[in-house]
């Protein structure tokens, strides 16, 4: 070790479990714009193959070690038989840089390299998170559509943060609450608070929270193109004052076409920052370009733990809902099970769905055990039943009115509602590829405008994000939450759905007119053993409503009182007929004498 590699310890990289080990020195003083450099020592191990991704996602280090074999610089080893070795000190660009060299994939170096007594680099470097590689969004096209990526940072290699106004000298050392006072002078007359607020976040997290090796998103012409942050930010003055501040960047050399990028990406993409957080998102990062092989290849290349997942295997993990079963239409009674497969297909391609018909038809009934089966069981299902009082601080979140535990004082806070509590649980790390329902039941009392909001967009796009009214997250809806309305009929309310909703919403008929209802209560009374006349009343009695959204449902004579001594006629009288009565008010019909049991039967004969 030489004397400007002695304020830090002697690094080590182990290329296997119980192999052999590299060695390595941090370069204290580096060239400023890109960082600290790292000498790997002469004699360390090297492995011989990289994985087939490695050029593509690591183009410069691959050249690198290319250029370092064909001029002898890495050889066969003659200490560790199948393995290369360096045959005299290397200086790399970076600490993660040295270790792509000696492994041939793309690794985040800060956590790689460990001292004697097991610390990480970047733990000697301050970096609590040194290790985790940190994905961010960056965007590079300013309001008036110029497009920095194509003409700044992909041929120079960097990214970058407009600050024309910001003062020269505040870095990374500069705490949030330093931030804030500086741009609250500096920006004093040219920005709302709010404006500040966002300058000092995006600020914050360019200078301090990013770091070499974290992973930098941008979208240019329709692409995403994805880099490694290669060194510290700086603060220079631009021509155009579009590009104050600075950090150079390793960029892939291709994007990846937006419209293929998976959905909960988009989503995140979608959040409309300078700077955006992509941490919830990494696994879909790491993956992208990339088979499950050449996942599992990277993998190997690091000696993972071969007990746990990959995460960007895991993230590929389909969403799927479950193939309808014959035991499922008998427990339902559904005369065919194409029709539960056309409803699952519709679920699978809308992701809303409106069951409506009058009442009685097993609207609500179909709607849980349906979601249950998919869903896998009925923790994955939520049910809320709307009103004309229901609104969307009810639904999604709102200040409410709660007790501190301790001080038993009562203070409004911002409280989720079950839309966003099931939306939250869904997104979990692990539940993304289980389906998760919400069920609302009377779908159509309450003012959807109102109760739904700015979610009202997310039902039709779901590949965005929303700003929250209240909390001011920014907000997707998860690709495996669905939604199951029920509507009743018999109120024409299905005539004031308005196309908005209609748009959002697929529409499936339960009516007594047509099966899986005309049916359902003769194959109910099979199963049950008992007579059918209860199904010949019902054929009868609907047969004389003319108004088929005013027909009676089977689930009125689907109930164990309706056979007890005198049941059938009592939920007649007290169900059934005044129903009717509500249809005919005014008309000066005898219901009684047109759809009572005695003139029923006597029709029957």
């Amino acid at each position: 070790m030489t004397e400007e590699h002695a304020q830090y310890p002697e690094f080590r990289l182990r290329l296997r479990r119980g192999g052999p080990m590299a060695r390595g020195w941090l370069v204290a003083q580096g060239d400023g714009k890109r960082g600290h450099r790292f000498v790997v020592a002469a004699g360390s191990p090297v492995r011989a193959k990289v994985v087939p991704s490695f050029a593509m996602r690591k183009p410069t280090s691959y050249r690198v070690r290319q250029g370092l074999i064909e001029e002898g610089a890495i050889r066969e080893s003659e200490r560790h038989p199948g393995w290369l070795a360096t045959t005299r000190n290397i200086e790399c660009s970076s600490p993660s840089a040295a270790a792509e060299i000696l492994m041939g994939c793309s690794v985040n170096g800060l956590g790689l390299w460990r001292s004697a007594d097991d610390r990480s680099l970047g733990a000697h470097l301050g970096r609590a998170a040194a290790g985790a590689n940190r994905p961010w969004l960056i965007r590079g096209s300013n309001v008036s559509g110029l497009d920095l990526v194509q003409r700044l940072w992909l041929p120079e290699c960097l990214v970058s943060l407009p600050a024309s106004r910001l003062r020269q000298g505040v870095g990374q050392d500069t705490s949030k609450e330093d931030l804030w006072t500086v741009v609250q002078e500096d920006y004093e007359s040219t920005a709302t608070y709010s404006q500040k607020q966002q300058l000092v976040e995006e600020l914050h997290a360019f200078l301090s929270r990013m770091n070499p090796g974290d992973t930098v998103c941008t979208i240019s012409g329709g692409r995403l193109y994805v880099g490694e942050i290669t060194g510290e930010a700086e603060q220079i003055e631009s021509e155009d004052r579009r590009s104050n501040l600075r950090r150079p960047v390793e960029w892939q050399p291709t994007g990846y076409a937006y419209d293929v990028l998976p959905e909960e990406l988009q989503q995140k993409l979608s959040v409309q920052h300078d700077v955006v957080d992509l941490s919830s998102v990494q696994a879909h990062i790491d993956g992208l370009g990339l088979t499950d092989q050449e996942l599992v290849e990277e993998a190997e290349a690091v000696e993972r733990d071969p007990s746990i997942e990959l995460p960007a295997l895991t993230a590929r993990r389909e969403l799927e809902l479950p193939e309808p079963t014959d035991d499922l239409a008998d427990e339902l009674l559904v005369h065919d099970r194409a029709w539960l497969r056309e409803v699952r297909d519709l679920l699978w391609d809308e992701r809303q769905l409106v069951l409506y018909g009058p009442p009685g038809t097993g609207k609500t009934y179909l709607a849980l055990k349906l979601a249950e089966f998919l869903g896998g069981g009925p923790e994955q299902v939520k049910l809320v039943q709307f009103h004309p009082s229901y609104a969307y601080e009810d639904f999604f979140e709102g200040f409410r009115p709660q007790e501190d535990p301790q001080t038993r004082e009562v203070a409004f806070r911002l409280t989720a509602g079950p839309l966003r509590e099931l939306a939250d649980l869904a997104s979990r790390e692990g539940n993304r590829h289980i389906p998760h329902f919400l069920i609302i039941d009377e779908i159509n009392r309450a003012n959807l405008a109102k109760v739904f909001g700015e979610l009202y967009f997310l039902l039709e796009y779901r590949n965005k994000s929303v700003r929250l009214t209240y909390s001011g997250d920014d907000f997707a809806l998860p690709p495996n939450l669905f939604v199951i309305g029920t509507m009743n009929t018999a109120d024409r309310s299905i005539a004031l759905v308005d196309a908005a909703m209609r748009r959002r919403f697929a529409f499936v008929e339960l009516s007594p007119r047509t099966e899986p209802t005309s049916g359902l209560l003769r194959r109910w009374l099979t199963r049950e053993g008992r007579e059918p006349e209860p199904a010949d009343l019902l054929d009868a009695l609907n047969s004389r409503i003319d108004d088929v959204d005013f027909r009676i449902g089977p689930s009125y004579l689907m109930k164990k009182g309706v056979y007890r001594d005198g049941g059938l006629e009592r939920t007649w009288r007290t169900k059934i007929l005044p129903l009717l009565e509500e249809h005919h008010y005014g008309e000066g019909v005898d219901v009684e004498k047109r759809y009572g049991l005695a003139a029923l039967r006597e029709s029957l004969g």
